[in-house]
């Protein structure tokens, strides 16, 4: 074994300890749902494996994953569904199991997206217990699994692929390893479009270090790249950050290590979505037009808006809207208290980019909730407070959550289920 291996290993099941209590309340949050959707799907007549793995957009992954792009649906009224429209790196990872295991695409799928969302629990704990500590870290995990709409975590959807990259390259970020960050942003680019998201986060923190390090050297600091920024900023666990209260560089890389990885972060989006325009033969807008098949687009909350506004022309109805607005402000209001919070800049233009274009798409109204799952960084205002309680309060908190969650994916998926 190597200097370095034998470092490294201690390193990693410290960290594993330090993530168990975390990892351990996820699984148990996720097993209650998916007990209960198990229970409901029966006595409803239906198979509660076929709404996780067979139904929605989990039938065009597993398609994809079995024979590859080109496959379309033309509806009635002149719209075009493109498989085009869903990146590949879920539909790879399931053919790729599916080649190693007796598993089918569709199984496949199912336990990519479990072993995905361990993943995504394990960085959200990293990132939260970086920034404020082991127990808003743990808040933070047991939060993000009780979402009414957390089920989708354990179906074969990409949402949980996406948010265990896009929660390991912020903690990259966070912590100085920006090659990691890089290669982890080009992954989650090559997961779903709102991996620009993270793209802009790599890019958003690495700017800022240089002008960090630019401002240093005006004060006459000196500028050596090993050097860290100095500690004047306490977050509320009492843990030291960066200066201005952001724990973004914790020490500054060498300029050759930011600059590759801000160059490599786009690579994933950017060659997927220049492969689909080579494709339909229109360049740089073959994407645009995909989505426009599926009527889905950017128009700045537009379309949603008139949606919630229809809501209000009768009494049943209005009741439905009226909740719409309270949760669109719940998240406005969460974003702001970040802000306040002082989240690190990486972070926040994250969760910002995620939530914009989840609120502000043309179409898919009811996915709203499922397209914020990545965004958990909004949680942290909710995981701080939840913290600060007892054990026994906060844990029958999330027990009470947890159950509520689990009745509400059940009664979801045997409904309408996730678009």
């Amino acid at each position: 074994m190597t200097d370095l291996a034998r470092r490294t290993a201690p390193a990693r099941a410290g960290a594993l300890r330090r993530a168990a209590p975390a990892l351990l309340g996820y699984a148990a949050v996720r097993a209650l749902g998916l007990v209960v959707l198990a229970v409901w799907s029966a006595a409803r007549g239906k198979s509660a494996h076929t709404l996780l793995t067979a139904r929605w957009d989990a039938l065009w992954y597993t398609r994809v994953a079995d024979l590859g792009y080109g496959y379309e649906v033309r509806l009635p009224d002149g719209d075009v569904h493109s498989d085009l429209a869903f990146f590949p790196l879920l539909p790879w990872l399931e053919r790729l199991l599916h080649a190693a295991t007796p598993l089918s695409y569709a199984d496949a799928g199912f336990a990519v997206a479990l072993l995905a969302s361990l993943a995504a629990a394990w960085g959200i704990f990293a990132v939260a217990d970086h920034v404020y500590g082991r127990r808003a870290g743990i808040c933070a995990v047991l939060l993000w699994a009780v979402l009414p709409v957390g089920i989708v975590q354990s179906m074969a959807y990409s949402e949980s692929l996406f948010t265990a990259l896009a929660a390991w390259s912020l903690y990259a970020v966070l912590t100085g390893r920006w090659p990691a960050a890089g290669v982890l942003a080009a992954l989650a680019g090559l997961t779903r479009p709102v991996g620009l998201a993270v793209v802009a986060a790599v890019w958003a923190a690495g700017i800022a270090s240089f002008g960090r390090e630019r401002s240093a050297a005006g004060l006459g600091v000196a500028r050596g790249g090993e050097r860290a920024p100095a500690l004047s900023a306490h977050g509320p666990s009492g843990r030291a950050t960066a200066s201005g209260g952001s724990p973004d560089l914790p020490r500054a890389p060498g300029v050759a290590r930011r600059v590759t990885a801000m160059a490599v972060a786009p690579l994933g989006a950017a060659g997927y979505v220049l492969w689909v325009g080579h494709r339909t033969g229109r360049g740089p807008l073959g994407y645009l037009d995909v989505q426009a098949g599926w009527r889905n687009g950017f128009d700045g909350g537009a379309a949603f808006a008139r949606f919630v506004g229809g809501k209000f022309t009768s009494f049943p109805s209005a009741l439905a809207g009226a909740g719409l607005l309270a949760g669109v402000a719940l998240v406005v209001w969460l974003y702001a208290t970040c802000v306040r919070q002082r989240q690190p800049l990486s972070m926040l233009v994250y969760t910002g980019v995620v939530t914009a274009l989840a609120l502000c798409a043309s179409s898919y109204f009811g996915s709203k909730p499922r397209l914020l799952l990545p965004a958990f960084p909004l949680l942290l205002p909710l995981a701080l407070p939840l913290a600060r309680l007892r054990v026994a309060r906060s844990a029958l908190v999330v027990a009470g959550a947890a159950a509520l969650s689990a009745a509400y994916g059940a009664f979801w998926l045997n409904g309408s289920g996730p678009p």
